[in-house]
């Protein structure tokens, strides 16, 4: 269904009007959600320390960050849908998929899920990061990233490191020999064109008319990549 509203002559009305049908209203609040005025005080005094560091590896130490991951939960699944949904600059493939449909991989054993949180000694930054991986058609060697976002509010603090050694780790212990990673681009996630080649993957076929690539990661070549995060599961 359509919903048409009837806008005032007076442009500066189309605000309120637009405000009172009550179309971009959301459809629930999560955990996260209604802790986001504190998070962005904490985000405000990290880049308070970052501004005044001349020693970014030191700054990096000195967080004492934590990432705590888990697979998709009952629990977590809102906030997982909500980020799926919304997250388009850190997003390798800007996938969308409801929550009917994100639940259905939690009963699947093939399919590595991960939601993954990060705090600190500033504070909780809550959930900043999802990552789906499933079987490769075709390809029984081989796990391809279906979904991979994050959080530009942790841009440069080494989760997408921290999160390829877990992944790699897990793929590796399933048998897998390769991870495949993909690149869909879209008008906002240009900040992400590099992000797999940066971690390690080559290429393996040449950008697509629209821009896009596929990569591997050999995974029983796999060193994990250094990084001042310790990691737990949840």
């Amino acid at each position: 269904m359509v919903a048409v509203p009837e806008l005032p002559e007076d442009p500066a009305l189309y605000a309120s009007t637009i405000a009172a049908g009550g179309y971009f209203e959301g459809f629930a609040v999560t955990a996260d959600d209604a802790v986001r005025v504190r998070q962005y005080r904490d985000n405000a005094a990290r880049a308070a320390e970052l501004e005044a560091t001349t020693d970014l590896p030191a700054y990096l130490r000195n967080l004492d960050m934590e990432l705590i991951w888990g697979a998709f939960d009952e629990a977590g699944l809102p906030r997982i849908t909500q980020l799926v949904n919304k997250s388009n600059q850190y997003n390798l493939t800007t996938r969308r998929y409801n929550e009917a449909e994100l639940r259905q991989w939690t009963q699947d054993g093939q399919v590595l899920t991960y939601q993954l949180r990060l705090r600190d000694r500033l504070g909780d930054n809550g959930m900043i990061s999802v990552i789906i991986a499933r079987p490769k058609a075709g390809e029984p060697d081989a796990i391809e990233i279906d979904t991979w976002l994050m959080s530009c509010r942790v841009l440069g603090r080494q989760v997408e490191t921290a999160a390829l050694n877990l992944m790699a780790e897990h793929a590796r212990a399933r048998g897998y020999m390769r991870l495949i990673g993909v690149f869909i681009p879209t008008e906002k996630n240009e900040m992400v064109r590099n992000h797999y080649l940066k971690l390690g993957f080559e290429k393996l076929q040449e950008e697509s008319p629209e821009g896009g690539a596929t990569y591997e990661l050999r995974l029983p070549a796999y060193t994990p990549l250094d990084h001042f995060i310790s990691v737990r599961g949840a």
